[in-house]
């Protein structure tokens, strides 16, 4: 950084100067001295310097902010050529081939992960079961009851003109008291 200090006096000039070498490297320019301005790593959000022979570098060179780099890389390749996720996709099939209990003893020594999974799979199928009950119109007309009907629960959104609605609990109440009943009291 000390290659532009003696040029620059204020901090508005400091300012004016990133800004400048900014937009430059946004536009494309490849200046040798851009690679020494300061950073932000797209993983860790710190501060580095760009390495003279890797002028466009957006990671650090920490190894969380690599491994994340590879594997966002891996991803991206995996999406965009069809050859490469084919190779992948064998070499899994090959690696779970050699490994048949592998999965199974995994399970047996984390059950943590075991018991998050389940949850996990528990919300993704009531999701499933609420999904297919938008717009079903196969129960009774709720509009033409006399009874209160609410529908409580964090799905409720998403059954805005469904008239069945699976539940675990149905209560009935008369809108009027009978005429045994008050008597009764």
């Amino acid at each position: 950084m000390a290659h532009w200090r003696g040029s620059v006096r204020t901090l508005h000039q400091l300012l004016n100067l990133l800004w400048r070498r900014e937009s430059d490297f946004l536009k494309g320019s490849t200046d040798p001295g851009e690679s020494h301005l300061p950073r932000s790593c797209r993983s860790c959000q710190q501060s580095f310097e760009a390495s003279k022979y890797r002028p466009d570098q957006t990671f650090c060179s920490q190894p969380d902010c690599q491994r994340r780099r590879r594997a966002e890389y891996h991803r991206r390749k995996i999406e965009a050529d069809p050859v490469y996720a084919v190779v992948v996709s064998d070499s899994r099939k090959k690696w779970r081939e050699a490994h048949p209990d592998y999965q199974k003893s995994y399970r047996l020594s984390h059950e943590a992960a075991v018991e998050r999974n389940r949850q996990l799979q528990r919300q993704r199928d009531g999701k499933r079961r609420v999904q297919s009950l938008v717009k079903n119109n196969l129960a009774l007309d709720l509009k033409r009851s006399t009874a209160g009907v609410w529908l409580i629960g964090p799905a409720v959104r998403d059954l805005d003109r469904n008239n069945l609605a699976s539940c675990q609990l149905l209560i009935f109440q008369p809108s009027e008291p009978t005429a045994t009943a008050t008597a009764a009291s």
